[in-house]
Parts: structure tokens; sequence; C-alpha cells
């Protein structure tokens, strides 16, 4: 990862200007490189224009939207982020939560729906590049793998369940339960309207094909095009079909969003989670493009390149953006070289703008409704949840109810990450409060283990030995009592306690005093508190704050090993010592 934006604050001039301008640390283009790159950027723009369309379709938004957010917040996206590979436009995922926000707040189609959506863009974006600015893209990671996962899924499916009124051409108004919207659908089979759904499928059709037979081939553009003239052909639109109509020519117009207190304030906590989930997907592109070319990426850096991005949507009238996975991928694929490839993708759509809109009259809204459908379902992965819930039965239950609860809250699916991300931090914080214990002995292999589950025999009738798998500290330290004396309570013969100290790694103020008090309260009882396989860090702190001394030197080792010997050693007589064999060769005996 690179320094960033302090560190270069104390190095040289060009040092901060490659700071504040990704863009310079590129790789210099020759005419090897930029002719890679120019194939690669028309190659992606293929893919990105017809795309676009499509996800300003998600979003509730006129087709120029989608041209828009291809073309400039692109190109400030590749030049301000670390990641000179990542494709910046429109997403699905992105495009559904800004719908979904939006329409919580204004019906769609009206003028202020559209205000809302530039507001959504630049809010979103001021969140990402304050975040950025702050070092704080290492928060991100508060969404744990499993509750992303339930998320995705089912914001798959609400996208593909919120396409059926436009894949079958039945007018029905959005409402606030998506449930419902999706039975009036399946119900109102007397609105079908047919050309519409059979545009749709034979659009599925001629991508999944061309996918599999011809896959070098921009099947989605062929598509477009294919099914476009075909549309022209047998007057689709003058048949009662939905099209998406006229598109205005020429560049976009910079547009001040326009910034109302209460429009502000309603926005806020939906900018929020569009700002974090449509990171987390540019992140995913990016750490894919990291492997594969072994170049760094920082992700502060690229929330700053994102945020640009989103901000400059904002006010060339258009809608929020974010990393595209399969437009890298096929970035990647087609071998770039350097950001170039984005700028020359953006010239390419740039050229749309200019030249080739009024060809996208009669592109049928069920062929983008398609197009969507067949992209989100690759989004689906069952299995992903299943081996969260294999792991751990915490994190697969985060990732179920995050999926229930984003399907039940539907479309408002915001919820449904929020909620998950209070579930996963909960069951952490809980996981930390009530550690693994284990009361543990000598195992063949010379190691202390789980005595109960290698069905191992005491150290010692005298000799109690437990391991805390877990950091010793205020959240958990009355827990680590409670075992310690039910140890106690269940072997009234015992002697000496050892605490097998491998696996804590910090130790704060709150464990110190529980050792101290423990250690006091069972010499009170006859029973000695003895530490063993302490880590350095630990015994610093147990140096610096008199612990040591107070449990007495002669109870603390660096080795679990030494402790075992002198605990062991101390308690069997010396007339028994010689006929009774090694704790070790004990238990290598009994196993």
């Amino acid at each position: 990862m690179n320094a960033g934006f302090p560190a270069a604050l104390g190095g040289s001039i060009p040092a901060l200007l490659r700071s504040l301008f990704p863009f310079l640390r590129w790789t210099r283009p020759t005419a090897h490189t930029a002719r890679d790159d120019l194939l690669a950027g028309i190659t992606v723009s293929l893919v990105a224009i017809p795309q676009s369309l499509a996800y300003a379709q998600l979003a509730g938004v006129p087709a120029y939207y989608g041209l828009y957010a291809a073309f400039i917040p692109s190109i400030i996206g590749v030049l301000f982020g670390s990641s000179a590979l990542l494709a910046t436009g429109p997403v699905a995922m992105t495009s559904l939560l800004t719908a979904t926000s939006v329409a919580a707040l204004r019906p769609a189609g009206l003028d202020q729906f559209y205000a809302y959506v530039t507001l959504l863009a630049l809010l979103s974006g001021i969140f990402q590049l304050g975040f950025g600015l702050a070092r704080a893209g290492m928060l991100i990671s508060l969404i744990s793998h499993p509750v992303l996962m339930g998320f995705i899924n089912a914001a798959a499916l609400v996208i593909a369940l919120s396409q059926l009124p436009a894949l079958m051409g039945i007018p029905l108004r959005q409402t606030e339960h998506l449930m419902l919207d999706t039975w009036n659908v399946v119900t109102r089979m007397d609105l079908l309207h047919e050309m519409s759904l059979a545009f749709g499928l034979v659009a599925m059709v001629l991508l999944v094909a061309l996918k599999k037979f011809a896959p070098r081939l921009p099947g989605v553009l062929l598509t477009v095009v294919l099914l476009t003239w075909v549309s022209y052909l047998v007057g689709f639109a003058e048949r009662g079909g939905r099209v998406v109509g006229a598109v205005p020519s020429g560049l976009p117009a910079f547009v001040v969003p326009d910034i109302g207190w209460e429009a502000t304030k309603s926005l806020l906590p939906a900018a929020f989670v569009l700002a974090v989930i449509s990171f987390m997907e540019a992140m995913s592109s990016c750490k894919v493009i990291a492997v594969k070319t072994r170049a760094p990426w920082n992700e502060n850096q690229e929330l700053i390149g994102q945020g640009l991005a989103k901000i400059a949507a904002a006010f060339c009238q258009s809608m929020p953006v974010s990393g595209s996975f399969s437009r890298s991928a096929l970035n990647l694929a087609s071998n770039a070289r350097t950001g170039l490839s984005s700028v020359f993708a953006a010239g390419s759509v740039l050229l749309t703008l200019l030249f080739f809109t009024p060809y996208l009259y009669h592109l049928p809204r069920s062929v983008l409704a398609a197009m969507i459908i067949l992209a989100v379902l690759n989004l689906i992965d069952v299995r992903a949840l299943r081996q969260a819930w294999l792991a751990s039965r915490e994190d697969g239950l985060a990732g179920i109810l995050t999926f229930v609860v984003t399907l039940a809250f539907a479309p408002n699916i915001q919820n449904g990450i929020l909620i998950g991300v209070t579930i996963s931090l909960g069951a952490f914080i809980y996981g930390r409060m009530r550690p693994r214990v284990a009361v543990v002995s000598l195992h063949r292999d010379g190691m202390l283990r789980d005595m109960t589950r290698h069905n191992l025999a005491p150290l010692h009738p005298q000799v109690g030995a437990l391991r805390f798998d877990a950091s010793l500290c205020f959240a958990n330290a009355s827990f680590f009592e409670d075992a310690v004396l039910k140890l106690q309570r269940e072997t009234p013969d015992l002697k000496y306690i050892l605490i097998a100290a491998q696996g804590i790694n910090h130790l704060d103020a709150s464990g110190v005093e529980t050792l101290r008090n423990l250690s006091s309260r069972l010499r009170q009882s006859g029973v000695t508190l003895v530490i063993g396989g302490i880590k350095r860090q630990v015994f610093d702190v147990m140096e610096r704050t008199g612990l040591v001394g107070d449990m007495h030197p002669a109870n603390v080792f660096m080795t679990e090993q030494e402790a075992i010997d002198s605990v062991v050693s101390t308690v069997t007589p010396l007339e028994e010592r010689a006929a009774e064999p090694h704790p070790r060769e004990s238990n290598a005996r009994t196993s």
C-alpha cells in the first residue's frame, strides 16, 4: 500500500504531488501499452454503455443518467483512486439502493425524485471522501463477510423481482412492500404485454447463448443492437411496448444539486449505507486486481477516488456510481495496462452521447430488465452462507438473518445491512465476553490439550490446569474468574491451579486486577495460582504493574513446560517421584 498523503507531507514535492494525484504514479505510456489500453477501453465500453442504460432503469432515472455516470465519474474515479484498472460507473447494487432510498421519500418519475438521486450521490460521495481523508478505510471491515453475503443474496433477489413488471410489460406502481408488488404482478396476468415478455425472453436466450458459445464477442451490445433494430422494424413502441425513448445528445450540463436541509437529513442514513456498501463492492474488485497484477492499492485512497467520482456524478446530473466487478474483470482480461483504459472507455461513452443517442429510442425496456436479471443472478451465492454456518453458528445466523430481514424490508433493503451489522457486532462482543476456556492436561504430543475432548488423565490429583483462549480484558475478566473458581470448587483437593497463558495476547488493567485478586483469594484457601506460557507483551504488563511480585516470581513462568515441571515436582514426594512415570509418559499410555 502507498504511504498516502500524511507521509508525503514530510517528503519531496514530487512525492506530495503523486500522493495528491495518484494517476502520476501510472506507468509512463508507450505506443504498445497505449494500444492495449485503447483496445481494453473499447471492449469495456461495449458492455458499459448498455449496462448504463439498464442500471439507470433500475435506479428509476432516465437512461441518459446512466450514460452520464459512465462518462465523467468514471474518469474521476480512476484518476484519484489507487487501483488503475478499477472500472467505475453505474452498478446494480448501488442503483437498487439509490432507487429504494429515494422512493421512500418521493415517488419515482417526478423531478423531485431525480433531484434527490443527485443529492444522494453528493452525500454518499462526501461520506466516502471523509472516510478516506480520515484514513478510516479499516472501519469498512465492521461488516463481516457472512452479513455482506446475506445482504447481497437478498438484494440480488430483490433486484430480479423488481424487474418483473418491466420484463412482462405490466404497468404497476411500486409500493413500499416488494413481496406485495410481486404478488400483484403474478396475479394480474390480464395486464401482460406479450410482446414485451417475448423481447425479454429472447434477450435472455441471446445473452446466455453468446456468453456460452461466443464469449469473445460483445454479447450485451450485440443483443441490444439486434433487438433495438427488431423493435423498430415491428413497431414495438406503437404496439404498446415501453421503450427507452428520447435520449438527449451532447455533453452533460454542470448542475449544482438542490441541497435542502430536510432532504439532506432524510437521505443521510441511506447515504451512509450506500457509501459503505458501494465501497465494499469496489474493494472486492481492487483486491482481485491487486492479486492478478501484483500492484499495491490503498483503501483510503480508493475511498477518496470513489467519493470524488460520486461527487462528480452529482454535479453532472447523474446517479451514484461505484467500482464494477464485472467490468473491472473485463478490463483486466482485456490486457489493460494503466488507467488510460478507463479514459478510453469514457471516450467511447462520449462518442455515444454525441452521435448515437437517437438510435437508443426504440430499445425495449424489457430487454434492459432481462440484462439486469441475468447480471444479478450471478451475485447469488448460497454456498457462502452455508460455509459461514459451518465455520461458526454465530456467523451463519448473522448471514441468514441479514438475508431474511433484507427481503422482509424490501424494497428498503438498507435496513437489512444495518440490522446485519448490529447482529454481527453483537455476536462479536458476546464471543469476546465469553471466550473458550478448557481444563487441560498433557497430551502425548507434549502439548496441553482439552482433557475432555482427548480423554486425558489429570496432571496430578492436586494440580488443575486451565487454558484461556482470548485476551484477558475488562469484557471477559469476570468470566475468567468464574472459570478458575469453578475449577477450584469441582476439585477440592487442588493445591495448584495452572493458567496456560499461550492464548492470552493482551492484558489490560481489569485483567491485572482479576489475576491479583484471584491469586490472593486462592492463597487464603491454600491454593497457589501459577501462570505459564506468558507472551512477552503480557509479561511486560505484569512487571510494570507489580503483578509478578504479588503472585511471587516463583509462580510466573515464560513457558508452560517450566510451570508444569515446577508444580508437579513440588506436589510429588521425592520417594514417589522415582517410582512414578513423568506426566507426559502417563498420558501417552492412557491415550
